[in-house]
């Protein structure tokens, strides 16, 4: 009766089946993958999260990045504002809030810099003037923030143009400043003393598992629907008498002329 799975239609469409069910399996255990990797890089952010502050100096040089460990850890540090080489990254987002992130470099008593991301400021108009932009605190200046790693957009991202980035990277910010920068840079949390006119904080790193389960399971069922159907035209090609009483079945219904009895 099934003879016919040997024929060359029929060894074609199972290995195309194979394949594609292949291929969605594949694809199914890579977004666990990434499920596994999302949990992992969770679990490392909160444990960040609970330590004590330290300072920033204990965790990133000059020349250095910042290591995956150790972003979103609490650290500290005191200087003074250089806010003649402020940056503003552009695009950035609050909520439903469009606008920039103010940044300026935190120049430390041994002359070393970190770049601070004060906040965020609304400008749903586009870059705002510098001018516009309300001005750090004077003097010496203590923040709290979470340490950051650098961003890996590519130069045309993260290199400063008319002091405005779209990324933010110390290595690249670092060739057009007159201070040698710490790697990284810190989110600013506390401003001690605060600004006059305080920027929006920041909000906290998001720690949900995102779509990956749901998308293996899809994933999966696509594998199981491409072996249900070919199952099913084999079976319903086993049975040619099932498959000549719903033709007739399906003529009939589509032909409008009644039956004429004698």
């Amino acid at each position: 009766m099934y003879r016919f799975l040997l024929t060359r239609r029929w060894l074609a469409l199972a290995l195309v089946v194979v394949l594609l069910g292949a291929v969605c399996v594949r694809l199914g255990f890579w977004q666990f993958s990434r499920l596994h990797d999302r949990q992992a890089s969770n679990a490392l952010i909160e444990a960040s999260l609970d330590q004590e502050p330290v300072d920033v100096s204990t965790l990133t040089d000059v020349g250095t990045g910042v290591d995956e460990e150790d972003e979103w850890r609490r650290v500290t540090l005191t200087g003074r504002y250089d806010a003649a080489e402020m940056l503003l990254v552009r695009y950035q987002t609050n909520g439903e809030e469009r606008g920039v992130d103010v940044v300026v470099p935190l120049v430390t008593a041994d002359g070393t810099a970190a770049l601070v991301d004060r906040g965020f400021l609304e400008s749903p108009a586009g870059t705002p003037d510098a001018a516009d932009v309300p001005a750090p605190p004077s003097g010496d200046v203590t923040v709290t923030g979470w340490l950051r790693q650098d961003s890996s957009a590519g130069s045309e991202a993260t290199a400063p143009s008319d002091g405005s980035v779209r990324a933010l990277a110390a290595d690249e910010v670092a060739e057009s400043s007159a201070h040698p920068l710490l790697g990284g840079w810190v989110q600013a949390l506390e401003e001690s003393p605060e600004a006059a006119t305080p920027l929006t904080g920041p909000e906290p790193p998001e720690l949900d598992s995102g779509p990956h389960f749901f998308y293996a399971l899809q994933w999966f069922f696509f594998a199981l629907l491409a072996l249900a159907g070919y199952l099913y035209f084999a079976w319903d090609e086993a049975h040619p008498d099932r498959r000549a009483r719903r033709t007739r079945r399906e003529s009939r219904e589509d032909d409008p002329s009644p039956v004429v009895r004698r």
